[in-house]
């Protein structure tokens, strides 16, 4: 989510999106697909729903009521004010965010934890920009001082939905379960209006329902870890599936390099307050849910190998495959449950 949050919508009848897309539809099938793209929380959507109707105005509202409560780059919205203090008492969404990310906690043990915003903009990585363009490691103490007000399992919520802190300067960043928990929202507002069969992807999070196009389960591609200069597509394998959410994180794309070339991932340790050094390149998540894959994604970088396997496990129906670094090369590594490649 961007300082200044974008949303475009460019709407696309499936009649006016050309002949390749219209072959996927089986013979004599008549219905229409309708498409929804464009950016929001600086980055990108699109959205694939069978319909004859455009839709595009509730995909837009879903997503700014998303915005208003869960931002932490909009100062405006619910999480800003909480986490100002101004304001302690949550909505329904972040009563559903803060649940989500409270088991995700639990299961990695403690290496998913929101409340590590303060160290995440302590690194740069954050909704709090640090001043300058070169970029200086933190220090012992400022971390030491950070990691203080570090603690999901401290936080809670009241019986009258108010916030209870660790402590006054500790702060909550739902980023790392936003965007999978924008794409559930804008499919359960998809199926209120009685549509089954439909894509929703947000910066590369999947909520998938019902069949695509073809009539059948929807594929996605897992792309490789690739470090280039812009961003990089290049499918390690596909997958077949649908009625699931798929989350990938990796450390490959989001770095800062220190003066010495020193290069540190955005993925920050809530234990040791630094970024994380692991075996995990890349990660995958299949869960019933989108923001819960989110979650456990961003937990798998976080936890290493060993742990990630163990924390995606004791969630029910979800799924992980890893990219292993094993010396120079890499490993793939799928949990038993893991979708076969097409």
């Amino acid at each position: 989510m961007s300082i200044n949050p974008i949303l475009t919508v460019r709407r696309v009848a499936a009649a006016l999106i050309g002949s390749a897309a219209l072959a996927l539809g089986s013979c004599g099938n008549a219905d229409r697909w309708q498409i929804s793209e464009g950016s929001v929380w600086n980055t990108t959507f699109t959205i694939k729903y069978r319909s004859d109707r455009d839709l595009s105005d509730s995909i837009a509202a879903v997503m700014r009521e998303v915005e208003l409560s869960l931002s932490p780059f909009n100062p405006g919205s619910r999480i800003s004010k909480i986490n100002r203090g101004e304001s302690m008492r949550a909505d329904s969404l972040i009563l559903r965010v803060f649940d989500i990310s409270a088991r995700v906690c639990e299961a990695s043990g403690g290496r998913f934890d929101p409340t590590v915003s303060p160290l995440v903009n302590l690194w740069g990585f954050g909704y709090e920009r640090r001043g300058g363009s070169s970029f200086v490691e933190p220090s012992v103490e400022s971390i030491d001082s950070a990691l203080a007000l570090v603690g999901l399992t401290e936080c809670r919520l009241d019986s009258a939905l108010n916030m209870v802190k660790k402590a006054e300067g500790t702060t909550f960043n739902f980023s790392a379960v936003t965007k999978g928990f924008g794409c559930d929202r804008v499919g359960e507002m998809l199926r209120r209006n009685g549509i089954d069969d439909y894509l929703v992807e947000i910066g590369g999070e999947l909520a998938l329902s019902g069949r695509n196009p073809r009539g059948e389960e929807w594929r996605v591609q897992v792309d490789a870890p690739v470090v280039d200069a812009g961003p990089s597509h290049t499918p390690l394998l596909t997958i077949a599936l649908t009625d699931r959410g798929v989350a990938s994180s990796g450390n490959y794309r989001n770095f800062r390099t220190d003066s010495l070339g020193n290069r540190f991932g955005h993925t920050i340790d809530p234990v040791t307050g630094r970024p994380v050094s692991s075996d995990v390149v890349a990660a995958t998540v299949i869960a019933p849910d989108c923001a819960t894959a989110d979650a456990l994604a961003t937990a798998c970088m976080a936890s290493g190998r060993e742990g990630a396997l163990r924390a995606v496990g004791s969630v029910a129906g979800a799924e992980v495959l890893l990219v292993v670094a094993s010396g120079d090369s890499l490993a793939i590594e799928r949990s038993p449950g893991f979708p076969e490649p097409r």
